[in-house]
């Protein structure tokens, strides 16, 4: 049985008539606008906070890209890029609080025995979300080098700042996405959804699909760009197919 299918046969906690065993749609639609309404309330307070640091996000951003002079074209282009890079700010300020309702909201549809692994997947989900984002700030230099190779002789790049700290962000964002395989496959595994004989199997394919991944994400004529994605995301997959099967999955 898979996750998705737990959850929409989740029961309530009392015990109850097997006619009542089950939560009703509309208790199951009431779970899920309560862990909406918190985690919007979440993302909406550090956006807040982030307002008043955004500035001093971007100027990072700005030196960490070696990027000098930057320009923005519209009056309010200011003031709409301090509030996107607010936004992402919030977002993964609010992260903690986010994953836990997503988790709390799938819960009940858990065994015992795998609820006892929500705290330490939240964290895992925090740690690698991180790490992904350290590689996307070490990458960037690499990564805005090469793609500026690509430009005609005799052409400057002068940045528009709303549109370079939208790629930075989205960047940093995407890494961080992408570094939570090891806990999605831990996941599933400890759900016995996959294996780690599927794993292993399908081990060329995998690898194959990641190293595409890193190139789409750090693209670059050299060689040696992607694998700062690749080489990690390669190490997380077997070590996660290590793991499951030292578990027996």
């Amino acid at each position: 049985m898979t996750l998705l299918e737990r959850v929409l046969q989740r029961g309530p906690r009392r015990k109850s008539s097997p006619e009542d065993s089950r939560m009703t749609v509309i208790e199951h639609l009431e779970a899920l606008r309560r862990a909406l309404i918190v985690m919007i309330v979440a993302w909406t307070i550090a956006t807040v906070g982030s307002f008043f640091v955004a500035g001093r996000v971007i100027d990072l951003l700005l030196e960490r890209g070696g990027v000098k002079h930057a320009i923005f074209l519209k009056p309010a282009g200011g003031f709409f890029v301090d509030l996107n890079v607010a936004l992402y700010l919030g977002f993964v300020i609010a992260a903690p609080v986010i994953i836990q309702q997503a988790w709390w909201f799938v819960s009940p549809g858990l065994h015992t025995h795998e609820r006892r692994l929500i705290l330490p997947l939240i964290l895992a989900t925090l740690i690698f979300f991180a790490i992904g984002i350290a590689a996307a700030l070490y990458a960037l230099p690499l990564y805005l080098k090469v793609l500026n190779s690509f430009a005609p002789s005799g052409v400057v790049y002068l940045p528009d700042i709303g549109e370079y700290v939208s790629f930075v962000l989205g960047m940093i964002i995407g890494f961080g996405l992408v570094f939570e395989l090891p806990v999605v496959l831990w996941t599933l595994g400890m759900l016995r959804i996959i294996s780690s004989r599927w794993l292993y199997r399908n081990r060329a394919y995998w690898w194959l699909a990641l190293g595409v991944a890193a190139q789409f994400l750090t693209p670059g004529g050299d060689p040696f760009t992607p694998l700062i994605m690749a080489v990690p995301l390669v190490v997380f997959f077997e070590g996660t197919a290590l793991l499951l099967k030292l578990s027996g999955r």
